[in-house]
């Protein structure tokens, strides 16, 4: 068997609040120093050699994944103005390309309220293709779109693009009517952008030193660059800056948020050369946002989503005034809060508004009509997740919605906003495998089931599997968790699962708290001084799956990314008997040396997530006690752990997992411990669709070589 290569151990001190440690791989953090790329090379080297026996598993796995996708495929078209605007992909390319054709006048009637077919994924006749991400991707190992915004007036396409994986991109501008895109481009720009009502300005925004989104720019077209000018500029480190367009494209809304309070400020689209006006003034605490309507009968209001009082959020209104200031004594409920309901978002309409929401665990849509009638579009399965889609046309009478559940693919909906009747417009196809029979949801079975935690709080857990499978305690299972940021892992279907599921594996979603399945409440008992209830309602959930008989602890792999793969190494340390494998991608393994240096990407803005343990002698004792770094136990064996991570992440840095797994290796019973680190790619992994494909078959060609599967030679069919 190969040897791990052994980090070298340069002791660095670290003193805080009277504690010192002594961080023996802290030089890991030099990402220009040549024994930094050498050890991660080394790493890499090692996970191959010790996993090189599951490279035929592997090309199984991705085979599976590709002739069970319909590779050459078509978007819903979604109809702005004139235009069916929809993307494709293309059997054999990576990239999708973004397309629309034009809307005809002397087409069938139905042309003009419905999209028109998908066909079999090719070209829509009369079609415009935008932009083909891979001829701007050729030659290059790395690719992500960040921005695509068509103006207004469809005349012009702004987009961005990343060739490294850091997220900094540089801004273009296209004319869409002769095909030439300017020579000026705008580097160093961020998600996000919005166009003035004549589509002469663009608004984009940039970052400082610490990745921070802070300062919004108004770019008149063509002019350089370096002559546009600051609009909006957010001094609190804390805050994240965004800008975006009201559905009504009448205001550039441009929002200053950090994870507990919140600023609008509004700026007239038709006026792009004036001054933003604050909608209300923050207030330590209290979170809004603003859309804007104007009614078929001419009614001009702004909506307020916020919290103020309302931990759950409700939505107020209040008329529009000039300049768009929204007195708070002045908002009135429109929908009040409900301690069982989280609202989440709203879109406005000329007729109608559509309430985002999540109740019992599970998103929703709720509509609500220009008599004030609400009702909400109901789904059968028991666990599922429901999200809007493309709706960009303000008058539109029929809503986009997408739906999916762990056994239902991703269906894309239209709902008739005032009879309520759903149509379906297209699921998305499952390919049978060579020799194999069609996709049938009635061959897996999903569940909602319920943990209880330390502390008496029942946990949700979404599962599914084959059916039929015996409580036996034999299948093996992958658990999966995140827990932070109010983020919610919602039951969704994905082809790539199904490899797992038919052999024999049951896969499952631990609803920790620190996400927002359950409200408010429930993120806010998952984070700062009550973080450590993420880890035990994680390992609460793996206890539970084992105790009902879904598997046993040797058979169930523990998986999570991000601040999941915090979640993952924290369980580790808390119960490493509970699990028979981990996998930890770009995982934020290392988190109290990274929340203490508030130079690094995000870390103020962190600060009212996990605490602030710089200023804080409670927080820093806290983090301490559950960092996975900082808790690697040498009395107990731990399972085999397999982390991925990526070089230009500049979200979690590639050092946390390298400094973690060194520290197994060097010290930790157990194992292996492997380290694969990308070295083109960001947070989120590599970027073109095959080579993310070629990525999960690595993964789950080690999970099931770790975990068993319960029939390795071959795939069953259904």
């Amino acid at each position: 068997m190969a040897a791990p290569p052994a980090a070298a151990r340069i002791p660095a001190e670290r003193t805080h609040h009277g504690d010192t440690v002594i961080d023996d791989y802290a030089w890991l953090a030099d990402k220009d120093n040549p024994a930094t790329i050498a050890f991660l090379d080394a790493e890499n080297a090692y996970t191959e050699a010790m996993t090189a026996d599951q490279a035929p598993l592997r090309s199984a796995i991705f085979d599976e994944i590709r002739a069970r996708t319909q590779e050459s495929d078509l978007s819903v078209p979604a109809r702005k103005d004139g235009w069916w605007y929809y993307s494709r992909t293309v059997e054999g390319k990576q990239y999708a390309l973004h397309c629309r054709r034009a809307v005809r006048p002397d087409a069938l009637l139905a042309e003009t309220r419905e999209p028109p077919p998908t066909g079999d994924g090719g070209p829509l006749d009369g079609e415009e293709i935008l932009l083909d991400g891979n001829e701007l991707a050729a030659g290059q190992e790395f690719f992500s779109l960040g921005t695509f915004d068509v103006s207004p007036d469809g005349r012009l396409l702004a987009y961005s693009t990343d060739f490294a994986g850091s997220e900094r991109f540089t801004m273009r501008v296209k004319d869409l009517t002769s095909g030439e895109t300017a020579g000026d481009e705008i580097p160093g720009t961020f998600y996000g952008s919005a166009w003035s009502a004549d589509g002469s300005a663009l608004f984009y925004v940039t970052v400082d030193e610490a990745w921070r989104p802070y300062r919004v720019w108004r770019h008149l077209i063509g002019t350089p660059a370096d002559t546009d000018v600051v609009v909006f500029e957010e001094a609190d480190e804390r805050f994240w800056v965004g800008v975006r367009l009201t559905r009504s494209e009448r205001f550039l809304v441009i929002s200053a948020a950090s994870k507990l309070t919140s600023e609008v400020w509004l700026l007239d689209a038709r006026h792009p050369g004036g001054e933003p006006a604050v909608v209300a003034p923050r207030r330590q605490g209290v979170e809004y946002e603003v859309e804007h309507q104007v009614t078929a009968d001419g009614a001009d209001r702004l909506l307020i989503l916020h919290n103020d009082h309302a931990e759950n959020f409700e939505l107020a209104q209040v008329e529009l005034a000039d300049p768009p200031v929204a007195d708070r004594t002045a908002w009135t409920p429109l929908v009040p809060h409900r301690d069982d309901t989280r609202l989440l978002g709203v879109d406005a309409f000329a007729d109608h508004l559509v309430i985002y929401l999540r109740k019992d665990g599970l998103t929703g849509l709720r509509v609500l009509r220009a008599d004030g009638s609400p009702y909400e579009i109901a789904f059968p399965e028991p666990v599922y997740r429901v999200s809007p889609g493309a709706n960009p046309e303000y008058t539109a009478r029929s809503y986009r919605l997408g739906y999916g559940s762990l056994v239902t693919p991703d269906s894309v909906y239209d709902c008739d906003t005032q009879t309520g009747e759903l149509t379906l417009l297209r699921r998305r196809p499952v390919l049978p495998l060579p020799g194999g029979a069609e996709y049938d949801p009635a061959d897996y079975e999903q569940h909602r089931l319920w943990a209880t935690a330390p502390d008496g709080t029942r946990v949700p857990i979404s599962l599914v599997c084959r059916a039929g499978t015996p409580l036996d305690g034999r299948a093996p299972f992958v658990l999966y968790g995140y827990g932070s940021y109010e983020i919610s892992i919602d039951p969704g279907f994905t082809i790539p699962r199904l490899s797992l599921l038919d052999r024999g594996f049951g896969y499952a979603i631990a609803h920790v708290r620190g996400g927002g399945e359950l409200g408010r409440r429930w993120y806010d008992d998952g984070k700062m001084l009550h973080k450590v209830n993420t880890f035990t309602d994680f390992v609460a959930c793996a206890r539970h799956l084992v105790s009902e008989g879904w598997t046993s602890p040797r058979r169930l792999v523990a998986r999570g990314g991000s601040a999941g793969g915090l979640l993952v190494g924290a369980a580790l340390n808390l119960a490493p008997d509970a699990f028979g494998a981990a996998v930890a991608q770009v995982p934020f393994v290392d988190a109290l040396t990274s929340i203490l240096d508030p130079s690094l990407p995000l870390t103020v803005t962190e600060w009212e997530e996990w605490g602030d343990p710089l200023h804080d002698p409670e927080v820093y004792r806290y983090m301490k006690s559950y960092s996975p770094y900082e808790n690697v136990a040498t009395d107990r064996p731990y399972p085999p752990v397999l982390a991925v991570t990526s070089l230009n992440d500049t979200r979690v840095l590639y050092t946390e997992p390298a400094k973690w797994i060194a520290r197994l290796q060097a010290g930790a019973r157990g194992g292996p411990f492997l380290l694969k680190t990308e070295m083109a790619a960001g947070h989120g992994g590599r970027s073109g669709r095959y080579d993310a494909w070629h990525e999960e078959a690595i993964v789950l060609a080690w999970i099931v070589a770790t975990a068993g599967a319960a029939d390795r030679s071959a795939v069953q069919r259904p």
